[in-house]
């Protein structure tokens, strides 16, 4: 299938060090990629610099296409129609991306007239109708509130809303269930599925959780040190994880059943972009480090069809041709 959204060797730097290091990734229509491994390791960042939404010190280079349209280096008013239009994002605390003092509809109304043009009583029924669409109760209500006034929750959905109000082909949710307990939580990845399932947009979902991921995606990709480590089905990926770094993430989950055990934790830290260690870069965190890990960066290998690992250990499966390009 043709990608929506393609990033190649998409790399970032901040003061002469290196944040991303060759980003590879597509997403196609409808489809739902989650982006996870700890703080750090730049999920938030790929995609920041995608819609070329980072500060101008950032030095971005590669390519980011949408459609075939290159992004990187667009023009701001072609980057001011795929923001919020063609494609959306949707952050961690909805508290601090809501204005405080803007009633909440009125923020939805803006989307609108920016997007699609609507205005006056047109843009309040419409605004009206996605408050509906993404479950806040007494819609009509709730136009006038402000935004102190809603849970964290109900906020949260005011962004999805506003998100939505530009008929997106693709929503990228920036850890979007963190500030919210654990029963919030489950109610925005329902929406978000729901929502999928309703208008057919493609979702990537970006988290620390892989209990989250599991549940909202088909893909993942797993991040580390700047570097997309290891890519799979959701089903292949929890079956036969190949990467070590994948491993410790999912040996550090507590069960749900049987023995209680101690959680497996990987030792040490995502090195800073100004330490990165020679070679792998995992390589100082991992039980299964060898000399040649040392010596240079282990490149992707495809260990099954559609699951990729960049790991010296992974066993490159012999295929006539890649069905996908990662």
């Amino acid at each position: 299938m043709t990608a929506l959204v393609a990033l190649r060797d998409l790399h970032v730097a901040f003061d002469g060090q290196a944040a991303l290091r060759g980003i590879d990734l597509d997403v196609a229509p409808g489809e739902a990629v989650g982006l996870v491994g700890e703080s750090g390791c730049g999920k938030s960042v790929t995609w920041l610099a995608a819609l070329g939404l980072l500060p101008a010190k950032a030095k971005v280079t590669g390519s980011v296409t949408l459609d075939s349209q290159q992004l990187l280096g667009a023009r701001p008013e072609t980057l001011d129609r795929v923001r919020g239009g063609r494609i959306a994002m949707i952050f961690q605390d909805p508290a601090s991306s809501l204005n405080p003092v803007i009633r909440i509809g009125r923020q939805v109304e803006e989307a609108l007239r920016l997007h699609r043009g609507m205005r006056g009583a047109a843009a309040r029924a419409e605004a009206k109708r996605l408050f509906d669409q993404v479950g806040i109760p007494d819609a009509a209500r709730r136009l006038d509130a402000w935004p102190h006034e809603l849970s964290g929750g109900q906020n949260q959905r005011v962004m999805i809303a506003i998100a939505l109000a530009g008929r997106p082909e693709l929503l990228v949710a920036d850890e979007p269930t963190t500030a919210l307990d654990v029963t919030i939580q489950a109610q925005i990845l329902t929406l978000l599925q729901d929502l999928r399932r309703e208008t057919g947009m493609a979702l990537v979902l970006i988290s620390h959780d892989l209990g989250v991921v599991a549940e909202a995606c088909d893909r993942v990709c797993v991040m580390y040190a700047g570097r997309i480590v290891e890519q799979a089905s959701v089903d292949a990926l929890f079956a036969k994880p190949t990467h070590p770094y994948t491993r410790g993430l999912l040996g550090a989950l507590p069960p749900l059943d049987g023995p209680r055990r101690r959680l497996a934790a990987i030792p040490g830290g995502v090195p800073e972009p100004w330490a990165m260690p020679p070679g792998c870069a995992f390589a100082p965190r991992c039980g299964d480090r060898m000399g040649a890990c040392d010596a240079a960066m282990p490149g992707a290998v495809m260990v099954a069809p559609g699951h990729r690992a960049a790991c010296l250990l992974a066993t490159p499966k012999p295929v006539a041709r890649e069905a996908v390009h990662a």
